[in-house]
């Protein structure tokens, strides 16, 4: 029993430390884009646009809690249009029923997007087709457009329908996962702390 304690106290280490180092290393490396990315989000909000988020299984989820920061923050911080493209499985359900599931996302931006907004995409491996129709549909609507990816950033890397890609550099996907959820925690701070900064109108 104690060398199975000690195998699991081990590894727990070991997963803490490598979650640990690679989003230091993510830090150092994107630091300055998340911040710009940021900015132009702020500007994009400031102007009266709102927030897509998209993605599938666990991403789904990062994406719905991306949503819900921007729209009930806690403290004080301003509650901003957000939404989560998975929310409606009515809608989903429908899509992938009569239409297709690699159009999930693009019918949903098509029909809701506005030029003035912000669509924010989160894979694992980058490879999504809906993810990448989303992006370039995204893109014909002049939207701000923000990629979070894994591994190498797979088809998502190619596209120039994103304008800003964070890619995740592991071979986990639940490092990845959990470098991601960080940034994107990251992004909304960034993105409410730059609109408070902002001269008010009013």
């Amino acid at each position: 029993m104690d060398a199975v304690l000690e195998l699991v106290r081990q590894s727990t280490v070991d997963k803490a430390r490598e979650i640990i180092d690679l989003r230091a290393s993510v830090l150092e490396r994107d630091a300055d884009r998340l911040l710009e990315c940021a900015g132009k989000m702020a500007e994009r909000f400031a102007d009266g646009g709102r927030l897509m988020a998209f993605g599938n299984g666990g991403s789904s989820t990062d994406a719905q809690d991306l949503a819900s920061l921007f729209l009930s923050p806690a403290g004080d911080a301003r509650p901003l249009p957000a939404f989560g493209l998975t929310n409606d499985i009515a809608v989903i359900t429908a899509l992938c029923n009569d239409v297709g599931f690699d159009v999930v996302f693009a019918r949903q931006i098509a029909a809701f997007g506005r030029a003035k907004d912000i669509a924010v995409g989160l894979s694992t491996s980058g490879d999504s087709t809906n993810l990448l129709r989303a992006f370039d549909e995204a893109a014909r609507r002049g939207m701000f457009t923000v990629g979070i990816a894994g591994y190498n950033g797979g088809r998502m890397s190619e596209l120039d329908s994103i304008d800003y890609l964070f890619v995740v550099p592991s071979p986990s996907v639940h490092r990845i996962q959990e470098a991601q959820t960080t940034m994107y925690h990251a992004l909304w701070e960034l993105t409410v702390e730059l609109l408070a900064e902002r001269p008010s109108h009013d």
